[in-house]
C-alpha cells in the first residue's frame, strides 16, 4: 500500500502510521525505508512552545519527501498553526493535522490547507472535550484523538480517550461525518485491539515499530491485530 493515497473519506483497511519520532533521527532516510509497506509516515513537528519539547521541522519533512513514497502525516503540536500548516501541504504533505487548542478559527485553518493540497486533520489531547468540534468536522478530512499528553514519546496509553472514538465512529457509521478517525500515543501489540474495537481507523505507532529487530514486519503485525479485532475493517 505504500506510495498509494488511502481513499479519500473513509479507510477500508487497517492504516499504520509508523511515527519517526521513534526513529534514530541520525538515520531518517533508512529508518523510512525500514518500514516499507506503512500506509502513512507520521511526523512529529513540535515548537516548544504549544508542547515541551522540541522536534524537527519543515526543511526535514521536505527532505523525507524526496526520499520515500509512503504518504507524509504531519501531526503539527505547534502555536499559531494558520501561518505553520499550509506550507507543509505545499510541500507535499498527504496530510496534515494541527490541535484544536491551538487556534480559535479550526475551519479557516483546514480550508487552507486543503487549498494548499493536503487533507486537513483536527488533534485533540487526551482532556479536550469532542462534542464541541462534531460539527465542524464536516470540514476535516481525519481526527486525531490523542491517547498520550502530546509531546513526548514512550508514554501509557489512556484508554478512557476511546469513549471520543467511539462518539465518532457512531456518526461515521451513520454517514454523518467522512473523517478516519486516528489514534497516537501509546499504541502497540497490548493496546491496539482495544483501539480498533473502539472504531480507530489508522493507529500511529512509534516505539512498537521502531524498536522492532524488523520494523516491517511489526507494522504487518499491527496491521493484522488491528483487523481481527477491528467491527468495520477487514
Amino acid at each position: 500500500m505504500a506510495g498509494q493515497s488511502p481513499v479519500a473519506s473513509l479507510a477500508q483497511a487497517p492504516l499504520i502510521a509508523p511515527s519517526i519520532l521513534a526513529a534514530d533521527f541520525a538515520r531518517l532516510a533508512d529508518e523510512t525505508a525500514a518500514v516499507h509497506g506503512a500506509d502513512w509516515l507520521h511526523v512529529d513537528v513540535m515548537d516548544n512552545h504549544f508542547v515541551p519539547n522540541l522536534t524537527l521541522g519543515l526543511p526535514v519533512v521536505e527532505s523525507l519527501l524526496k526520499v520515500t513514497d509512503i504518504p507524509m502525516d504531519c501531526h503539527l503540536m505547534i502555536e499559531d498553526p494558520a501561518r505553520w500548516a499550509p506550507p507543509y501541504a505545499e510541500a507535499g504533505a498527504y496530510n496534515v493535522t494541527f490541535h484544536a487548542e491551538a487556534t480559535d478559527d479550526p475551519r479557516a485553518v483546514a480550508r487552507d490547507i486543503r487549498a494548499a493540497g493536503a487533507r486537513a486533520g483536527l488533534s485533540v489531547k487526551p482532556g479536550t472535550p469532542i462534542d464541541p468540534y462534531l460539527e465542524i468536522l464536516r470540514d476535516f478530512d481525519t481526527l486525531l484523538v490523542m491517547s498520550v499528553e502530546p509531546g513526548f514519546g514512550g508514554q501509557k496509553f489512556m484508554p478512557e480517550v476511546l469513549a471520543k472514538v467511539a462518539a465518532v465512529r457512531a456518526l461515521v457509521d451513520a454517514g454523518e461525518l467522512t473523517v478516519v478517525v486516528e489514534i497516537d500515543g501509546g499504541i502497540n501489540a497490548d493496546t491496539i485491539e482495544a483501539a480498533a474495537e473502539a472504531g480507530v481507523d489508522c493507529f500511529v505507532a512509534g516505539s512498537a515499530v521502531y524498536s522492532a529487530a524488523d520494523p516491517a514486519e511489526a507494522v504487518a503485525s499491527l496491521r493484522r491485530r488491528a483487523a481481527a479485532a477491528s467491527p468495520h475493517l477487514s
